[in-house]
């Protein structure tokens, strides 16, 4: 990339999904284990971006896009299954979102846990899903895109 202000790790493809996206439009980033191809099959533009951490595209992503400020929380998380729950499992990575979320927004965003399969039904339904090589347990994170107040 050799746009000035542009982050680098941002491909073509995803600036091009970035752009094309409207207001309330929803983009996944999904981890290595994420059932993209699968997915993305019924709908949503696959775009690929393995070898990189959702942490730094998240960061990147979020200096170009505003999130929805008109729906209670545009950032969801998948909620852990019944057994990573009474394994008492954590999820470090979350909080590491939630920092990057609040420096690039400037305030408290709200976030939701969405269940595992309710998770993959709303990622059905997302302008795109961007496939990392994150592999940090729950890491997926659906972004819905806000306007960009001027």
């Amino acid at each position: 990339m050799t746009l000035k202000g542009i982050p680098n790790i941002l491909s073509p493809d995803l600036l091009h999904v970035l752009c094309s996206m409207g207001h309330g439009d929803e983009i996944v980033l999904a981890d290595t284990h994420f059932p993209t191809s699968s997915l993305c099959r019924l709908g949503p533009k696959e775009i690929r971006a393995d070898g990189h951490g959702i942490p730094d595209l998240l960061r990147a992503i979020l200096k170009l896009m505003p999130l929805d400020t008109y729906v209670y929380a545009p950032v969801a998380l998948m909620e852990l299954v019944q057994a990573d729950k009474l394994k008492n499992l954590k999820t470090p990575i979350w909080d590491t979102y939630k920092q990057i979320i609040q420096e690039a927004e400037g305030r408290e965003v709200p976030i939701q846990e969405v269940e595992r399969f309710e998770f993959y039904e709303q990622a059905k339904t997302a302008f795109a899903i961007v496939h990392t090589g994150e592999m940090a347990q729950y890491g997926n994170v659906i972004l819905k895109k806000g306007v960009v107040n001027s």
